[in-house]
């Protein structure tokens, strides 16, 4: 009965019960029921925006990335699948699901009381991270309480990275009272922004700044964020020898994302500030002036015009990377198209500086292939259990996601050793 309440929440989407619960939540912090209705429904109209245009933007390219590979015949035995595949496989493992869902969800509510954590995660549609180094655990060792240990605990960590990032996230995007505890993106808080710090110590890189203001400042309406987004996807399609009608496509595309995804992001946040408001007006109330952090997917970011312009750039070189990185087996494919979600703290800590984006996100993609190629034969092994029916030709899947969640990796490693 668990699991059929969960895979019904987890089969109408984030756009549908989102909503419900930003309704539930606005009650609790004492807003009116009709304000709370109108919240609610104004977020899930603007998933359902950000949704459509993300799907579109990763549908057209997927056409260039396809062709990429084709054309310059990269051979590597562990296939990109994408994070779709991943989830299904991570909520098929029945053994510890329902352990994990309840004990990440007890474990947030206990740690905002106590204090430990200011973010109150609602993002349940992303506990398929946690769940699946739970799922690798379980299956490398059968030990339940461990699996269950690991996965609390990269969720704990996560929490607290999401507070420390939280003001980086509202002076940047201009959203207040929001974190990301998304342990594929906002992990890389903690790297990415001593690597910034160390960049600006290098002697004329270190001055190089190129932002989208600063370009459209400098060429007008050619400095547009869309027209950067129009080149920028018309290149990458040259580069793929697609037809002309597709790189026109690609192209215009590309600048529609750029231009609409940040609007959407608007609509969303209309929605959520009455919520985010009260809840800090509650938190004043009874917890002698507490913060508390409304935790969302890092889908509330990634419309920024720096981050979709620096996820284009790095489309091509995380396709060099793989094929020049050593110890890597990883064939990018599936997740090319999303690469904003691992690149949001490529260009945060340098304010939307594009260059810098690019060089921070070519050191996160590095990693992310080489842990995704860790990662290859247990979830190749997760994927058997489970009946997943691998893309012909390939001996073992992979995803780029699972490689973005260096924490749990470590965390991974770490339970490994003892198992």
């Amino acid at each position: 009965m668990f699991m059929q309440v969960i895979n019904f929440i987890m089969d109408a989407g984030s756009s549908v019960f989102m909503p419900v619960i930003i309704f539930a939540l606005g009650l609790v912090f004492g807003l009116k029921p009709s304000k709370s209705f109108g919240a609610g429904i104004t977020v899930g109209i603007g998933f359902i925006g950000i949704n459509l245009v993300i799907e579109l933007l990763a549908n057209n390219l997927m056409v260039v990335i396809d062709q990429l590979v084709e054309l310059y015949h990269f051979k590597l035995t562990a296939i990109d699948v994408g994070w779709p595949i991943a989830a299904s496989i991570a909520w098929s493992g029945k053994a510890v699901v329902p352990a994990i869902l309840v004990a990440v969800f007890v474990m947030n509510i206990i740690l905002v009381v106590t204090g430990f954590t200011k973010t109150l995660d609602i993002d349940i549609w992303n506990y398929w991270q946690p769940l699946f180094i739970g799922g690798a655990l379980y299956l490398l060792s059968g030990n339940f309480i461990f699996s269950v240990i690991a996965a609390c605990l990269s969720m704990a960590i996560i929490f607290k990275v999401a507070d420390f990032s939280q003001p980086y996230i509202e002076e940047f995007f201009g959203i207040p009272g929001i974190s990301i505890p998304h342990i594929e993106s906002t992990g890389w808080a903690l790297l990415c922004i001593p690597v910034n710090k160390l960049i600006d110590r290098i002697p004329v890189i270190g001055k190089i700044d190129l932002t989208p203001e600063k370009i459209q400042k400098r060429l007008g309406i050619l400095g547009e964020p869309y027209i950067l987004g129009l080149f920028i996807g018309a290149i990458l399609a040259l580069i793929a020898q697609v037809d002309a009608a597709t790189i026109m496509n690609t192209a215009i595309v590309t600048a529609a994302a750029m231009f609409i995804l940040p609007k959407m992001i608007g609509i969303l946040m209309e929605g959520l500030m009455p919520v985010t408001s009260a809840a800090s007006e509650f938190m004043q109330k009874k917890f002698h002036g507490r913060e508390v952090y409304i935790g969302l997917d890092a889908a509330v970011v990634v419309g920024h015009p720096s981050i979709i312009a620096t996820a284009l750039l790095l489309i091509p070189t995380t396709l060099i990377l793989a094929v020049i990185l050593p110890g890597n087996v990883t064939l990018p494919l599936a997740e090319l198209s999303g690469l904003t979600f691992f690149t949001v703290w490529a260009v945060v800590p340098s304010k939307g500086n594009v260059f810098r984006g690019w060089l921070i996100g070519t050191f996160i993609m590095t990693v992310v292939l080489l842990i995704s190629s860790d990662y290859a034969p247990v979830m190749t092994s997760l994927g058997n259990n489970v009946g997943y029916q691998f893309p012909e030709g390939a001996s073992m899947v992979t995803c780029l996601s699972i490689g973005s969640q260096w924490i749990s990796w470590i965390i991974y490693k770490i339970f490994s050793l003892f198992i």
